[in-house]
């Protein structure tokens, strides 16, 4: 139940109020004092309040006054005025501090219904839109909160300003032409053209054209010039995608326009200068294969100035519920269905599923759940994840290490199912506000 905060010095309202919202968990606060108190405890989003309130009941003074610390405590918090039916004054002065609305005496249970449930569901939306702000890098909505991904954005922030040449390592499905996307988008150049070209989705005899264009006459068929992806890309970001699949030859010219900056047509002779910036992905181990003597060293090194890992969706842990609600909610949007979430057997049928596609699975295991469904949630049975016993890990045998792990995990699942409310996180574990803010600290959640 949602909690609704009522701040009224008159018994006879309070319970009035009280037995009018008997779907909300109602909190009431006969003073000021009370008011904070139930503030700081309840984390109400809605609130109502009376202007009159002790030691001034006759005047306004007091009500503002406890609508302003309201606010500077909770700036998100929709507090609704009551006002005397003469007090439009005072009631647009509320308005004025920050109050979401009014509503004057005599109360209509009715009225006064509709605007708390609009109120509550405001602040809803206001929620969640922030929650999926906090958890994306701007302008590329890569969402998550694992202490992995932070550590990926945090590195992408320095190094997006910068020219420097960016190898990004994961396994396919982990999102590297989106981090790519978002370094560009970040640096300067995000004006200029972003060109992506994978390299293991071309044969070898037509890539080279691809990426450095040809002349008029180069070969049969070649009848104008054409530039290729890198001329196109002038000014901008040249993203390579799987650079492990590139043909030896090929290599040692990508290793010379990256030194030179230059690059010459197929069938032509001029040198080319262009100004690009490099991106580089693969899901293969070039170390390996540099030993191997199958990917060039010297080319390793130059496309590897800085690297960045990116983790599997199995080892996100909380970001998999943060994903899959984002794609529900886009998935929804494009097929016009309404749908509100997920069942709790299907929250941990995401969390323990090993996710060998990645975020691409994920996002087609929703969007298929989204148009299946026929409830309000999606259930376990609508996701169709059936797990690979082979890939299960070993497992730990250390018992204090067992205890600390599935705490941290039960907290950290809590807080992702409650929204970061900290009221819902301590009910759904069965302790207390004091125990849970200790276990964060223990573990080093944040809300």
């Amino acid at each position: 139940m949602e909690t609704l905060l009522i701040i009224e010095d008159d018994p006879g309202i309070q319970k009035q109020l009280k037995w009018t919202f008997s779907d909300y968990h109602v909190v009431q606060a006969y003073d000021r004092t009370e008011a904070i108190n139930a503030l700081r405890r309840h984390e109400p989003k809605v609130i109502t309040l009376d202007l009159g309130l002790p030691p001034d009941p006759d005047n306004s003074s007091e009500g503002l006054a406890t609508l302003k610390e309201i606010l500077a405590l909770s700036p998100k918090s929709k507090v609704i005025v009551i006002t005397g039916n003469d007090e439009k004054e005072n009631a647009l002065k509320a308005i004025e501090i920050g109050a979401y609305d009014f509503y004057p005496k005599s109360i209509d249970k009715d009225i006064l219904n509709v605007s708390i449930n609009r109120a509550l569901f405001l602040a809803n939306i206001e929620l969640e839109n922030e929650n999926l702000k906090k958890y994306s890098l701007d302008k590329n909505g890569f969402i998550g909160n694992s202490p992995q991904i932070q550590k990926v954005c945090h590195l992408i922030e320095r190094i997006a300003p910068t020219d420097v040449t960016t190898l990004l390592l994961g396994e396919s499905g982990t999102g590297k032409e989106v981090l790519a996307k978002s370094i560009h988008n970040l640096s300067e150049r995000e004006k200029k053209p972003f060109v992506a070209i994978n390299c293991a989705s071309i044969p070898e005899t037509l890539l080279e054209s691809e990426l450095f264009g040809y002349e008029r006459g180069a070969f049969t068929g070649a009848v104008k010039m054409t530039k290729g992806k890198v001329e196109c890309a002038e000014g901008g970001t040249l993203f390579l995608d799987e650079i492990g699949d590139m043909p030896a030859p090929l290599q040692a010219k990508i290793l010379r326009f990256l030194q030179e900056k230059v690059i010459t047509r197929v069938g032509g002779r001029e040198d080319i200068p262009v100004d690009v910036r490099i991106i580089c992905a693969t899901h293969q181990n070039l170390q390996q294969m540099v030993t191997e003597k199958t990917f060039r060293e010297d080319l390793f090194y130059r496309i590897s100035e800085i690297t960045i890992n990116i983790p599997p969706l199995r080892e996100r842990g909380e970001d998999i519920i943060l994903l899959a609600r984002s794609i529900l909610h886009t998935s929804c949007q494009q097929i016009n269905k309404q749908i509100n979430g997920f069942t709790d057997e299907a929250v941990q049928a995401l969390i323990q599923y090993s996710w060998p596609g990645n975020v691409r699975e994920l996002q087609n295991k929703i969007k298929a759940a989204c148009i299946m469904s026929d409830d309000k949630r999606i259930t376990e049975k609508d996701l169709v994840l059936i797990n690979d016993e082979s890939n299960k890990s070993n497992i730990e045998l250390n018992l204090k290490t067992v205890r600390e792990n599935a705490e941290r995990e039960a907290v950290n699942r809590a807080l992702s199912i409650s929204n970061g409310n900290m009221s819902n996180t301590a009910c759904l574990l069965g302790i207390t506000r004091p125990t849970l803010y200790a276990l964060m600290e223990k573990y080093s959640l944040k809300k």
